[in-house]
């Protein structure tokens, strides 16, 4: 069984941490306590945790039993069990990662709530645009062709997209799904480079590098407290996030850390994406050997700075929004009622 491609929802996901680290806080073992979540388990869920009670009575370590689900347990929450198992301190350390999946969770709720009213209007108007060119244009088009009277350039395009629907379906609809295969295609081939240029666009990449420090603050500070070394932190939170400029940040901050010098320092190089506030307050968490609780403070504060900005972005979106679908759909209109009124006049003149 292929284990790389198995997933399971977020809420299931911080449902098996809860219970499993309140069943070995209980003193049941970890076999057990697996063996008790497949009673209700079902999908893939119960393919993830059959596999782990096998592996796990196989004498496999438990972080190398996660390891092999890769969809579910990404690097930073594996290297955290690995730490914890070491450690002794699993139930609590599982109850921390799950503290940490509810809080991603409820981050991109807010960026996945900010997207979706320019996503619904968007929806909104090409359906408004393709009952103008399936049912209003083929009538008024017959009109217009009837009367052989001189159009515009705009209608003239609406009435060769609306016949290009209407008389010409089948070819149509090859042509879009052959231009939506070859996107996806396109997407799934380039996702990485496709993602960059998006998060490059201005506006939406200050966006990104914010999420990104969110993000990258909050795994740092699970790492550390686990007990990872800050240069192995470093390294696997690389891989957490999405902008290439925070990429390139961690990766000098790990070469610099490893001339010898402190975090604080290697993000003063980078004053233009890191925060002022941010390097004050790891450096003040430097000095009293408190940085793990110095990351969470600029996580928290970071995530009130992002959640601030996309209520900015939302209460803009919405009147620039409705202004461009409104000119859009006003064109339309007036596309189609200028040549009848052009027609009026021609019909009044002497």
């Amino acid at each position: 069984m292929k284990t790389e491609n198995l997933s399971i929802s977020t809420d299931d996901k911080i449902s098996f941490f809860i219970s499993l680290s309140t069943m070995l806080a209980a003193g049941i073992t970890i076999i057990d306590a697996i063996d008790s979540l497949l009673e209700d388990a079902k999908g893939n869920q119960k393919k993830i945790l059959s596999t782990l009670k096998e592996d796990l009575s196989a004498g496999k370590r438990i972080y190398t039993c996660f390891s092999k689900f890769p969809g579910v347990f990404d690097n930073v929450t594996v290297s955290i069990i690995k730490a914890a198992e070491e450690a002794g301190t699993l139930d609590a350390t599982l109850k921390q990662i799950k503290e940490n999946i509810q809080r991603e969770a409820e981050f991109f709720d807010k960026v996945k709530s900010a997207l979706m009213y320019p996503i619904f209007i968007v929806v909104i108007f090409l359906l408004v645009f393709f009952m103008i060119l399936i049912f209003v244009i083929p009538r008024i088009s017959q009109v217009f062709l009837s009367l052989r009277v001189e159009l515009p350039l705009p209608t003239k395009l609406l009435i060769y997209f609306s016949d290009l629907i209407t008389k010409q379906t089948i070819p149509f609809l090859i042509w879009f799904g052959g231009f939506v295969f070859l996107f996806i295609l396109l997407f799934l081939t380039q996702k990485k480079r496709l993602l960059q240029f998006v998060y490059s666009i201005p506006g939406i990449s200050h966006l990104i590098i914010q999420i990104d420090l969110v993000r990258f603050t909050r795994s740092m500070a699970m790492l550390y407290s686990s007990g990872i070394t800050i240069t192995s932190a470093l390294e696997l939170c690389q891989g957490v996030v999405m902008s290439k400029k925070v990429s390139t940040m961690v990766n000098q901050a790990k070469i610099i850390i490893f001339s010898g010098k402190k975090l604080s320092d290697s993000l003063k190089i980078n004053k233009k994406i890191i925060p002022n506030i941010m390097i004050k307050i790891i450096e003040a968490g430097e000095r009293s050997g408190t940085l793990d609780g110095s990351l969470r403070e600029v996580s928290n504060f970071l995530d009130y700075q992002v959640s601030r900005t996309l209520k900015t972005l939302t209460s803009l979106i919405e009147p620039i929004m409705l202004v461009a679908v409104g000119g859009l759909v006003g064109g339309m209109m007036l596309s189609i009622v200028a040549p009848i009124y052009s027609l009026i006049g021609q019909v009044g003149a002497p």
